[in-house]
């Protein structure tokens, strides 16, 4: 697992809460997840196997059933907790002061969330555009992360929007201090500007950008009918830490076998407030909807503006 590698960097201990997520009795909830252990001190190091749960009709293995959720050769489950409550603790401390950082400057970020594949930057790329009828003086700008090249920043440039390409190497995920250096270099630092936009297009994966908070007013889950109508049960974390989840390329759907209701269902089961659009970048459809949900979490001038559907051609 990404964050069971060490300490927060400066070798103290964080003490770390749920930081505010909707649903913290949500046993798949990153604030779950970082609850900490009543009693430390006292935790005893347990046997290798004491974490791993075995089906005993199907011999299946779980090795997530232990305390930390998370299994790491050589390493007690008490440890792994401690490693990930540090190291989370650091990220969140850094993410709280991105969150003041946007604020100052008028900023709301949305976390683009999905596996790879899911049309993330295509439907990205179509907002933009379409925010452009809707908002026309609404800045937007955005932080592309992949592990390499600068592909997807590119297609965003080509819209007119400013991006920063972040490339974490053998990263699974961007974290809130690369947010906040590629902020330093993409936004302008005129404190009391009009209102933006930030999306964050995070790496292509579902499970490690579930923990780890930016800074974003939300995360936004992106799930396409090219893949599997269960990913919200597969990957529960993702699903539980999202505000909304886009159902994407709806288009395809005469041409699948994907239960779009089963698939909200999923969702629902491991968020029951889980807001769910769908969306296609192709035809336009689910566009109106999706601004719409953008427009009521900025400043009422984006609201205002959002007054007047899109028209798609």
């Amino acid at each position: 697992m990404c964050v069971v590698c060490g300490c927060a960097g400066d070798g103290s201990q964080v003490s770390i809460e749920g930081h505010g997520h909707a649903h913290p009795a949500n046993p798949y909830s990153p604030a779950a997840r970082r609850a900490k252990p009543a009693s430390r001190a006292a935790e005893p190091v347990v046997a290798d196997h004491a974490h791993v749960s075995v089906d005993p009709a199907s011999g299946d293995l779980h090795f997530g059933a232990g305390a930390a959720r998370v299994s790491v050769p050589g390493m007690s489950q008490a440890r792994a907790i401690r490693l990930e409550t540090d190291i989370l603790g650091e990220n969140d401390r850094i993410a709280a002061r991105n969150r003041q950082h946007f604020a100052s400057h008028g900023v709301t970020a949305f976390n683009f969330v999905s596996s790879p594949g899911s049309g993330k930057t295509t439907l990205l790329c179509a907002t933009i555009e379409a925010l452009k009828g809707r908002a026309p003086g609404l800045p937007v700008s955005v932080i592309e992360g992949d592990q390499q090249t600068a592909f997807d920043a590119d297609r965003i440039r080509a819209t007119g929007a400013p991006a920063i390409q972040v490339n974490t190497g053998k990263g699974c995920h961007l974290d809130a201090p690369m947010v906040a250096e590629a902020f330093t270099r993409l936004h302008r630092h005129d404190h009391g500007a009009a209102r933006s936009l930030l999306f964050i297009e995070n790496v292509g994966n579902l499970v490690c950008p579930a923990m780890w908070d930016l800074g974003e007013a939300a995360k936004v889950a992106i799930l396409s009918v090219t893949e599997g109508e269960d990913k919200p049960l597969k990957y529960p974390d993702m699903f539980a830490a999202s505000r909304v989840m886009l159902v994407n390329k709806v288009d395809l759907l005469p041409y699948l076998k994907f239960d779009v209701e089963r698939c909200i269902d999923f969702a629902r089961r491991v968020n029951p407030d889980i807001e769910v659009i769908r969306v296609s970048a192709t035809t336009g459809e689910g566009m109106d909807e999706w601004l719409a949900w953008i427009a009521a979490r900025m400043q009422p001038a984006l609201a205002q503006s959002a007054a007047q559907p899109v028209h798609t051609s």
